[in-house]
């Protein structure tokens, strides 16, 4: 999130980031004593001096910046452990560690005793250490002093050692990097320093605690710049650091609060200023305690002034919209006596247009019924005249095979032939050959009537019992049967004599194909007789 952060532009974002780590400070600090609970088991439960003299040295690098006095405590354990181990590297290690701590605590003068009996040339590696914590103490020393001699004099023997101390450091750790960078930023050279800061802050993994360090150096290049708006964004990330580390010893949130301060952000200047003062106490960080309480009372009289003017806002627009409220009151009362004589009239009215609701609906019904009626009276005289005209020609075709047929018989009756003769009056064949032709013909008319009828019908069935004609069928006996009850002979019957079968095998014919229905099987019959209609 915060190498994202730096990407942005608009410092509002780094901002509202601050505002939510302040508010989620307990996750941050759980988080810090946890990993301190952790080491203090370890030191708890070894046995080894240079275990313990390792974990006391993390101890106090956890406290350093958290509980100034618990580190002091660490430092002390450490400082006698690396006495045990007779090492003098470790022992000048932690010698400086304890006059850090002192220098934090404000005790300067047994920080500079301590100092003053390091024996620095038998441990050439720790003179970059040695001087920088000199450089540091001098400057805690020149932040605290009485008089501007007294800090004139601190500030030019800090300077000396910061010096000193950039000679001895490797020239690749981040040491000499910001002794590096404060030495240009002591001789006004800020693009060297953003040059060197920069590209290197870019490396600096999110939990190292020299990143707020970097970063508020890089603000304060962008300061003597005089771009306000990237020394904002810079604090705004160092500041960012320090409260996500459950740091409690720090500079950015404080300069922070004093730069939005004097941006008129007074409410946000005085959360950072007060946050500042209670983590500086909690440190017992005497030094940045003085130091905040000096801005804390400019901060607060103008916030309590702020607050002054929001509550003078407030009482005056309670006071404009209690006035509001009574007038929208005498508003109410007289619209409330326009609105019952409005429900009054909407009242008669939605009466009127319920009951010219309800004789539209009956017309509606009505008209429904009479053009139901109407179609299927036309579609009744349009099927009476097809059907009469062919039983017509139907007739007149069979009176001509008729006397055909009497003739044939009165020749072979006259002719003698009474074998032939008897013959011809037992044979089937002719009935059967005028049966075919008869429901060849009916067949012919009903799909000329209804040319989907074989297609609609199958839709009704499901998929895997769909009818399928014989070579040269038009109607085979099932879609006969439908096909009479479609023309409205739906008694069984009459459909029995019509197509020379028992009722028995036509009501069977009837169930067998309903069984077969894709939809509800007592709506298949009254599905049939919509074929062919636009009421499908």
């Amino acid at each position: 999130m915060s190498f994202h952060l730096i990407a942005q532009n608009n410092s509002n974002v780094l901002l509202i980031e601050i505002d939510k780590t302040i508010e989620n400070n307990t996750y941050y600090t759980q988080k810090k004593e946890h990993e301190i609970t952790q080491l203090k088991a370890f030191l708890k439960h070894t046995t080894s001096l240079e275990q313990k003299y390792d974990i006391t040295r993390k101890l106090y690098n956890d406290y350093q910046s958290y509980q100034s006095d618990s580190a002091l405590v660490y430092a002390r354990n450490n400082f006698q452990l690396a006495k045990n181990l007779n090492e003098p590297e470790k022992l000048n290690q932690a010698k400086l560690n304890l006059v850090a701590i002192m220098g934090t605590l404000g005790m300067y003068k047994e920080g500079l005793d301590v100092l003053n009996a390091i024996n620095i040339t038998s441990t050439p590696n720790l003179k970059g250490s040695f001087y920088g914590m000199t450089r540091v103490l001098y400057g805690q020393m020149a932040d605290n002093a009485s008089s501007q001699q007294e800090k004139e004099k601190y500030l030019l023997l800090s300077k000396q050692y910061r010096d000193s101390c950039v000679t001895f450091y490797p020239t690749n750790s981040v040491e000499y990097i910001i002794a590096k960078a404060d030495w240009y930023l002591d001789h006004a050279k800020q693009n060297e320093t953003l040059d060197l800061l920069l590209p290197f802050f870019s490396k600096i993994h999110q939990n190292d605690p020299n990143r707020a360090i970097i970063s508020y150096i890089i603000s304060q290049a962008y300061k003597q710049k005089k771009d306000r708006k990237l020394e904002k964004k810079w604090l705004s990330i160092s500041a960012l650091s320090d409260l996500q580390l459950a740091k409690k010893e720090y500079i950015s949130l404080r300069s922070l609060a004093f730069l939005l301060y004097e941006e008129g952000d007074i409410e946000r200047a005085y959360t950072y200023i007060k946050r500042s003062l209670d983590d500086a106490v909690l440190c017992n960080a005497r030094l940045r305690t003085y130091e905040i309480s000096k801005m804390l009372p400019i901060i607060s009289e103008s916030y309590q002034k702020q607050n002054e003017t929001n509550r003078f806002q407030l009482v005056l627009f309670l006071i404009s919209a209690g006035i509001l409220v009574l007038i929208l009151l005498a508003l109410l009362l007289l619209l409330s006596k326009q609105m019952k004589k409005l429900s009054t009239a909407k009242k008669d009215l939605s009466f009127a247009n319920a009951k010219l609701s309800e004789l539209n609906d009956e017309l509606n019904t009505f008209n429904e019924k009479l053009n139901l009626s109407n179609n299927t009276l036309t579609e009744a005289n349009f099927l009476k005249e097809i059907y009469i005209g062919r039983y017509m020609d139907q007739c007149s075709d069979y009176l001509g095979k008729l006397d055909e047929y009497q003739r044939k018989l009165n020749v072979l009756a006259t002719t003698g032939k009474i074998k032939d003769l008897v013959s011809a009056v037992k044979s089937k064949e002719y009935i059967e050959n005028e049966l075919k032709d008869f429901y060849t013909n009916f067949d012919r008319t009903f799909l000329q009537l209804f040319p989907n009828f074989i297609r609609d019908f199958n839709t009704l069935l499901i998929s895997e019992e769909t009818i399928q004609l014989k070579e040269g069928e038009q109607l085979n006996t099932e879609l006969r049967i439908f096909a009479l009850i479609r023309l409205g002979i739906k008694d069984s019957a009459k459909i029995a004599v019509f197509l020379r079968y028992s009722i028995s095998t036509i009501y069977n014919y009837r169930s067998q194909l309903k069984n077969k229905s894709a939809g509800p099987r007592e709506e298949f019959e009254e599905k049939v007789m919509r074929i062919g209609t636009s009421n499908k």
